[in-house]
């Protein structure tokens, strides 16, 4: 008769890799966005709108853009980084705002998840709601008319205007909410989100905007917008606009670092 053999398990406690941590805080926080209605509306509604209403005005109205490209083509690409400014900056920002508050941020800076993890896992849940933006924003706009160009130079083009647009409206998202409470953070990013949709030349070109397209130019809202309607349009990177945002991303991340406050 043979004996039988046990095995002993020996428990291995610790934390699950940093990447797997960063990827399931990013999911989380995209479903939290995704869920909640304010954000909802600041990522597609109001796009959404801005698109319908502006092509709808631009063919009743005979705009002089400076451009004798057809509108759709023009405000499309604007809209798309009227989407992405509003979830990397605004809706960011609030969110963050409201989480000091509450003290969520202290907690989960207490987590085996490092506080740069959580703030990637911010940045990259990002990316998820951007996506749906793109399709949403994209197939309206196709039912409009919109004839972007085709081609790897295109996609290479967006992926780099959105990755720079992102980076730079998340890092002064995130240090707007790292110093003032909630309700300030709230007001301030509300605030600075309708100044750049009137006047910082993103949904519009900088031809729109007379002797302050060259200070619009400047301005992450104009850098992205720029960005984004040169690579739809053209198919090529806009790497004068590629470089404002950098600027505005290595600005916003030292800000940030320097400033933030976890409660």
């Amino acid at each position: 008769m043979s004996e039988v053999t046990t095995g002993t398990f020996t428990p291995k406690p610790g934390s699950a890799p940093i990447t797997r941590q960063v990827i399931a805080q990013a999911l989380m926080e995209a479903k939290l966005m995704l869920r909640n209605g304010e954000q909802l509306l600041l990522a597609v509604v109001i796009p959404v709108m801005v698109l319908i209403g502006g092509v709808t005005a631009g063919n009743a109205i005979d705009l002089d853009l400076g451009t004798d490209q057809p509108l759709v083509d023009l405000l499309t690409p604007g809209v798309l980084a009227l989407a992405i400014m509003s979830t990397s900056f605004t809706s960011l920002a609030i969110a963050t705002g409201f989480e000091r508050r509450y003290g969520v941020i202290k907690r989960l800076g207490a987590s085996p998840l490092p506080r740069i993890g959580l703030l990637a896992g911010k940045v990259l849940a990002l990316g998820c709601v951007q996506l749906v933006q793109l399709f949403v924003i994209g197939a309206v706009g196709q039912l409009l008319g919109w004839t972007p160009a085709a081609g790897f130079g295109t996609v290479l083009a967006f992926f780099l205007a959105i990755a720079m647009g992102t980076l730079a409206f998340a890092s002064l998202g995130l240090f707007v909410a790292g110093v003032l409470r909630a309700e300030a953070t709230l007001a301030a990013a509300n605030l600075v989100y309708l100044l750049l949709l009137a006047g910082g030349a993103v949904v519009l070109p900088l031809t729109a905007y007379g002797a302050f397209g060259d200070v619009a130019r400047w301005l992450p809202s104009g850098a992205l917008g720029e960005a984004v309607r040169t690579a739809f349009l053209d198919g090529v990177p806009a790497w004068r606009d590629l470089g404002v945002l950098l600027i505005w991303a290595l600005l916003g991340s030292t800000l940030t670092a320097r400033t933030f406050k976890w409660e």
